[in-house]
């Protein structure tokens, strides 16, 4: 590679600019070449061309191994999941359709719940007892009390990893407890809406003290499931594969069909019947949408 130009890792995209970490941990601002057609995401590996100063050009965006739109970001390996214990409740129709589009991926998923210091909900408490035993990692943190943290650090150490969640979860504390130096803003549920007031504007990447990067991101509270064939969504709820085997229609989508396995186990009361129904719900959009696209 010539001398003018290195490799680097686009740490944020701040009113259009681009601030990549090059290989000697160098920050350099960085504009677009003219011609580059391909959109820049934070997360991004690119290659840049130097400038006097700190100041550089991106040439080009080298191939990521995977994507998300919202948040978006790229070339992530982790998603933290991060909801409150209470203040706000956790919202599990949300839950589990970032569990789906996470999963729908490639990536991997870990539930947090933050604010664990409070008096926890009874949805906290479900998301605690049930979704570690269908196979999914939870997280109990609290940014007030450091609990949790090492935990995080250690699930993150290597890796380029996601924040994604509601706003008012305390995402941006979680990473100021975990990060000190970031001093991110931060904001309060608001009382009337019930609901985080955004603080976050733009996607940026932190590293993380023992390595790995985490990047914290806006806040959202509404998310379209991924275009997908029905027969894939059940794939993406662990506690169906079992049952799913014994089913008596081998392309048994686990709604209307006769002797279903999966329904058997909601009924015994095995499979948590709030999680059957998100996937009816999930059923249902992905077919509207699926002919949508005819």
């Amino acid at each position: 590679m010539a001398r003018a130009e290195r490799q680097g890792l686009v740490l944020k995209n701040y009113a259009g600019f681009y601030y990549v970490e090059d290989e000697e941990g160098s920050v350099r601002e960085c504009v677009l070449r003219g011609k580059l057609r391909t959109r820049v995401l934070t997360g991004d590996r690119v290659r840049i061309s130097l400038r006097e100063a700190n100041r550089g050009v991106v040439e080009e965006v080298l191939p990521r191994h995977s994507e998300l739109q919202r948040p978006p970001v790229a070339n992530i390996d982790l998603v933290l999941v991060v909801f409150a214990a209470d203040r706000p409740s956790p919202d599990l129709v949300l839950l589990d359709r970032l569990l789906v589009l996470v999963q729908h991926r490639g990536l991997q998923p870990v539930v947090v719940l933050n604010k664990c210091d409070l008096q926890q909900s009874l949805k906290a408490e479900f998301v605690r007892s049930y979704y570690p035993t269908v196979g999914y990692r939870v997280v109990a943190a609290s940014a007030v009390r450091g609990d949790g943290l090492n935990e995080l650090a250690e699930a993150v150490r290597g890796r380029v990893a996601v924040m994604a969640g509601p706003s008012g979860v305390g995402k941006s504390s979680l990473l100021n407890a975990m990060i000190p130096e970031l001093r991110l803003a931060t904001g309060d549920v608001s009382r009337k809406l019930g609901r985080g007031r955004h603080t976050t504007r733009h996607v940026e990447l932190c590293r993380v003290p023992g390595g790995g990067w985490i990047a914290d991101t806006p806040g959202f509270s509404v998310l379209d499931l991924p275009p997908m064939r029905p027969a894939e969504l059940a794939a993406l709820f662990p506690e169906f594969e079992a049952p799913a085997a014994r089913c008596r229609f081998r392309n048994c989508l686990h709604a209307r069909e006769e002797d279903c396995a999966v329904k058997a186990e909601v009924e015994a009361g095995r499979i948590a019947p709030g999680r059957y129904q998100h996937y009816r719900a999930f059923l249902a959009e992905v077919i509207e949408n699926a002919r949508c696209f005819r």
